[in-house]
């Protein structure tokens, strides 16, 4: 089993995304269901870390970025397989032109 990790930028992504539903939608509910949702899909990593696709961009590729596709979003994330921890980068829109984020 893998144990999952995230960074600060990822935290701020996803309070971020969380916020924005609330505030667009008006119901705190809508939001945090949808945070359960990009939970329950990174919580997946534990036991099938390579879920996740290669990215397209070879600048990604070659730093062993993975990306995990969840509703509207994109969980950028590396994982290792030595200390067996996978590493939550980013959670972006998946309209959002990504490359220059990372």
């Amino acid at each position: 089993m893998y144990e999952i990790l995230r960074t600060d930028k990822a935290d701020e992504d996803l309070r971020s995304i969380i916020y924005f539903i609330a505030d667009d939608s008006g119901s705190i509910e809508v939001a945090l269901n949808y945070l359960d949702k990009i939970e329950k899909g990174i919580g997946n990593l534990v036991q099938f870390p390579f879920i996740g696709v290669v990215p397209i961009y070879k600048t990604l590729k070659v730093q062993n970025y993975r990306v995990l596709s969840v509703e509207k979003h994109l969980v950028f994330y590396k994982v290792n397989e030595a200390s067996k921890k996978i590493i939550i980068y980013r959670i972006l829109s998946s309209k959002q032109e990504y490359l220059n984020l990372l």
